[in-house]
C-alpha cells in the first residue's frame, strides 16, 4: 500500500480546501505539476497557463488559511485512526479511478479490502415499503454465495435495509456518507455503525468540519456510482436521488437495473420510467443481474446457492427439473417444445434453476438436472 508523507497528504487537503477547484481542475494541476506539493511551489503565470485556471483561483490557492486548514484536517485524521487515499493510490477504488471526477482524496474507516471483488451498489427511496424490504432481503439472501460488497449511503429506507441484510449475511458493506467521519447521520443509524466498521466501513470526500447539506448528498451520489460495477435502484418515487445516481452511473457507462412494480404504485414510478426509458435493466432477481453482468457460478457456489437459499421449486421449473431427470441432456428448444412452455420463458426459467443450483449448462445448448 502506498505510504503518503505527511507532507504529501497535506498538501493534498491543501488543494482541496480551496474554493473553486474541483476535482477535475484539481487533477489538471496535479498532471501539470507533476505532484500536489509541487503546485505550491510553482509560478503563477506557470499556472495560468492551465485551462480553467483564472487570475481569481491562483491568488485563492496561495493563501494561507488553505495551509492552516489541511494542517488541522490531517490532525484530526491522524488521531482518529482515519485512512486519507489519494486517487493515484494502488487502494484508491479502482472503478472511481476511471470517473473524471472522482474525488482526488477518499477518507475511510474500517476493514475495506477491494481487490478483485464484485462490488455493486444498492439505491433506493428513504419510504422503503414492505415490497421494497421484501427484494432487499431476498436479493442478498440470493447474491451471498457469490460475496459481492455492498454499497450504498447509510441513509433511510432501501440504503439501510440493504447494508443490515448484508452485515446480517456476512457480507462487506460500505457507507458512503455526505459528511466528516466525527459524525453519524441520519444519528439513529449509529447502532449499526460498529457491525458496518467490523464487515466493511465508511467512504467520504468530505472533511470533519462538514455537516450533511443537501448539496453533499447529491455530490456523494457520484461515489456510489462511481465505486461500483453496477447500481440498482430497488424502489424510487418519479423524482428522487436514486434516480441522481442511476443517471449519474449511465454517465460512467456502467450498468443500472431496477426493480419494476406496479404502474399504482408511488414508489416504483422511479424505477419503471427508468425500464421504459431504456436506462436501466429490468431486474426481477438476482440472477438477472448475474446473468447479465457475466459474472461466472461456480459448481461450488451453485451448491452453496442450492443449500443455503434455495428450497422449493415453482410448478414450471419443478416441470423442467422432472423432465431433465427423465429424459437427461436436453437443448433449449427441446425442453421449450416438450414442457410446452414459450422459449423466453424456458430460457430465463432455466437461468434461475442454475441459479439454483438444480440443473448446469452445458456446450451446444444442452441443460441437464444436478
Amino acid at each position: 500500500m502506498t505510504q503518503r508523507t505527511a507532507d504529501e497528504l497535506i498538501a493534498i487537503l491543501r488543494l482541496q480546501h480551496v474554493p473553486n477547484i474541483g476535482d477535475i481542475l484539481a487533477k489538471k494541476l496535479i498532471t501539470h505539476c507533476g505532484n500536489p506539493s509541487a503546485i505550491f511551489e510553482d509560478k503563477q503565470r506557470n499556472l495560468l497557463k492551465i485551462d480553467g485556471i483564472g487570475t481569481h483561483t491562483i491568488l485563492h490557492l496561495f493563501e494561507k488559511e488553505h495551509l492552516e486548514a489541511a494542517e488541522a484536517e490531517y490532525k484530526y485524521t491522524i488521531e482518529n485512526d482515519i485512512l486519507c487515499t489519494y486517487f493515484q493510490d494502488a487502494t484508491y477504488p479502482n472503478y472511481l479511478k476511471h470517473c473524471i471526477d472522482g474525488p482526488i482524496l477518499i477518507f475511510q474507516k474500517g476493514n475495506i479490502g477491494l481487490q478483485q471483488r464484485k462490488i455493486i451498489s444498492v439505491v433506493g427511496t428513504r419510504n422503503i415499503t414492505s415490497y421494497g424490504m421484501g427484494f432487499c432481503e431476498q436479493f442478498i439472501l440470493d447474491i451471498a454465495p457469490l460475496n459481492p460488497i455492498i454499497v450504498s449511503g447509510f441513509a433511510y429506507g432501501v440504503d439501510i435495509c440493504v447494508q443490515r441484510e448484508a452485515v446480517k449475511q456476512g457480507l462487506q458493506t460500505i457507507g458512503c456518507l455526505a459528511h466528516g467521519l466525527n459524525q453519524m447521520y441520519p444519528k439513529v443509524h449509529a447502532k449499526y455503525q460498529a457491525d458496518v466498521l467490523k464487515n466493511g466501513g465508511f467512504y467520504t470526500e468530505f472533511w470533519s468540519t462538514s455537516n450533511p447539506e443537501r448539496e453533499n448528498f447529491l455530490k456523494r451520489n457520484r461515489i456510489i456510482a462511481g465505486v461500483s460495477e453496477a447500481t440498482i435502484v430497488v424502489e424510487s418515487a418519479e423524482k428522487g436521488g436514486s434516480l441522481v445516481t442511476a443517471d449519474i452511473a449511465n454517465s460512467y457507462n456502467r450498468d443500472v437495473f431496477a426493480v419494476p412494480g406496479r404502474t399504482t404504485d408511488k414508489y416504483s414510478l422511479g424505477c419503471n420510467n427508468l425500464i421504459k426509458q431504456q436506462k436501466a435493466h429490468v431486474m426481477t432477481s438476482a440472477a438477472d443481474l448475474i446473468y447479465l453482468l457475466n459474472w461466472e457460478v461456480t459448481q461450488k457456489q451453485n451448491k452453496n446457492i442450492q443449500k443455503q437459499l434455495f428450497i422449493e421449486l415453482n410448478e414450471t421449473e419443478q416441470g423442467i427439473y422432472t423432465y431433465l431427470q427423465n429424459n437427461g441432456k436436453q437443448l433449449l428448444d427441446s425442453i421449450a417444445l416438450d414442457c410446452k412452455i414459450p422459449i423466453y420463458k424456458t430460457s430465463s426459467t432455466l437461468l434461475n434453476m442454475e441459479m439454483k443450483g438444480v440443473i448446469r449448462p452445458l456446450p451446444g445448448k444442452l441443460f441437464e438436472a444436478i
